[in-house]
């Protein structure tokens, strides 16, 4: 075998998996992307969220149409959950860099033990609605399957996104998504 063709075949490897790995680096990858940089599904065709109307854990009642034209990040978790317990300050301090009249983050829990949630946000410091979904209908409607789950729903009450596993809420990368949605993008 000629020389040159072997070092042409190793230079033609080489440019093959640096390009793989440009493709397939995360960093790389999420450079623009505000849903990939916080590892979050992007839903491009996501129907409309089915109303719901929950409990809340200040003894209240949510429908679901009074998150309309608000950008709604609904996480799903339990008190019995480390890493939900670990992500809702961060879900707390996102909220509070936004107007409640424009991005409303909302929890919603199958746990029915309010006295110990209740405590336990308190324990944090964290004020943020807190839903009962005692049925689990709308666990089975957003087809959680592990917590925690976070679905994006934009003004237009259609699904956005969804990320399954914490994350840090409050972080740049979660700020930058959530003015990506209210600027109407997806």
């Amino acid at each position: 075998m000629d020389g040159r063709w072997y070092c042409q075949m190793i230079g033609s490897l080489l440019a093959g998996c640096v390009l793989f790995l440009a493709v397939s680096d995360p960093a790389h990858s999420a450079a623009g992307d505000p849903f990939a940089a916080l590892r979050v599904t992007r839903i491009t065709a996501g129907a409309p969220v089915v109303a719901f109307d929950l409990k809340s854990l200040d003894g209240g009642t949510l429908h679901s149409k009074e998150l309309a034209g608000k950008v709604v990040i609904l996480n799903f978790w339990a008190t019995w959950c480390g890493p939900c317990k670990e992500e809702m300050p961060s879900l707390a301090r996102l909220q509070a860099q936004f107007d409640p009249a424009q991005v409303r983050v909302v929890t919603v829990t199958t746990d029915l033990h309010p006295q110990g949630i209740k405590q336990f946000l308190d324990h944090l410091g964290i004020r943020l609605t807190v839903l009962f979904d005692e049925q689990e209908d709308v666990s089975r409607m957003f087809m959680v399957r592990g917590l925690p789950t976070t679905v994006l729903i934009a003004q237009d009450s259609r699904t956005v996104g969804r990320a399954v596993g914490p994350r840090v809420w409050d972080g740049n990368e979660s700020v930058v998504l959530v003015r990506h949605i209210l600027e109407g993008n997806r």
